[in-house]
């Protein structure tokens, strides 16, 4: 089968070097290294890489990608009539021995907006938290006998309890990336007898991770955050800046990530 080995290839690729700005520094290089003997080639290889580049720094161009991900769900209304049985929230980044909190591992500031909404959701609906996420060092397959390494899914446990005041009946503490979430937690969660779930993730996140945690079996009702496109654009949105190669990369990383899963499953099919 053609398609086998092409799958093969790009799950190989380090994911930096299709990723902006990257792929665009190297879409430069290129442009650079034929300028000397195709100077009009070089020039529109290397303009090109460095015209998307600036544009892509740009909330507005930052928005061409995430929008089309952001239409795929909608902010949830009425938590309580959604018929569901648990809230699931799943992790972000972290931050690896934060000397604030004498050196624990603590939720990054994406992780807390999650936090937050389904701190949010659990007081107004009632239903149990599980918390999502591993990537330990022992890439949630302890030696035997030893205790697991602290995970993801600890510091956002602590941090529900501690500092949001909301309980966390499951934690989570294998997966190492969102097909895992879904796995682990789906395992989870039918012991205890739960089908349908409220999932609280980024806007962005929702569409591949509602898909493989409805693939897991449960009944998936969106509850998403963080959108980026309902925020009104000002003339600062065509300055290019930081934030705005941020929420690119993330935005493309999503389409890329969702499009491979789409591959696979026709292709498992």
């Amino acid at each position: 089968m053609i398609l086998q080995p092409v799958l093969d290839l790009l799950n190989d690729l380090p994911r930096d070097l299709i990723l902006p700005p990257t792929s665009l520094f190297l879409v430069i290089a290129v442009g650079l290294a034929l300028w000397r003997r195709w100077p009009r080639a070089g020039r529109i290889v290397a303009g090109s890489g460095l015209a998307a580049l600036a544009f892509l720094c740009t909330g507005a161009g930052a928005q061409l990608f995430v929008r089309p991900l952001e239409a795929m769900t909608a902010p949830l209304r009425a938590p309580e009539r959604a018929g569901a049985q648990a809230i699931v929230v799943l992790a972000a980044g972290h931050v690896r021995r934060a000397p604030e909190y004498e050196g624990r591992d603590i939720p990054d500031y994406i992780a807390l907006i999650r936090l937050r909404y389904a701190a949010h959701l659990q007081r107004r609906t009632g239903l149990p938290l599980l918390v999502s996420g591993g990537n330990g060092a022992d890439n949630g397959h302890p030696a035997p006998g030893r205790p697991r390494a602290y995970a993801k899914a600890d510091g956002m446990a602590a941090a529900l309890r501690e500092d949001f005041g909301v309980p966390v009946r499951w934690i989570e503490w294998r997966s190492r990336d969102t097909a895992e979430n879904a796995a682990f937690s789906a395992e989870m969660l039918k012991a205890g007898g739960i089908k349908r779930i409220l999932l609280v993730t980024d806007a962005m996140h929702m569409p591949r991770a509602h898909a493989v945690f409805a693939q897991a079996g449960l009944e998936v009702v969106d509850a998403p955050t963080m959108f980026y496109t309902r925020r009104p654009l000002s003339l600062d949105a065509w300055v290019p800046d930081a934030e705005g190669m941020r929420v690119s990369w993330y935005a493309i990383y999503e389409s890329i990530g969702l499009a491979w899963y789409r591959v696979r499953v026709l292709r498992n099919a």
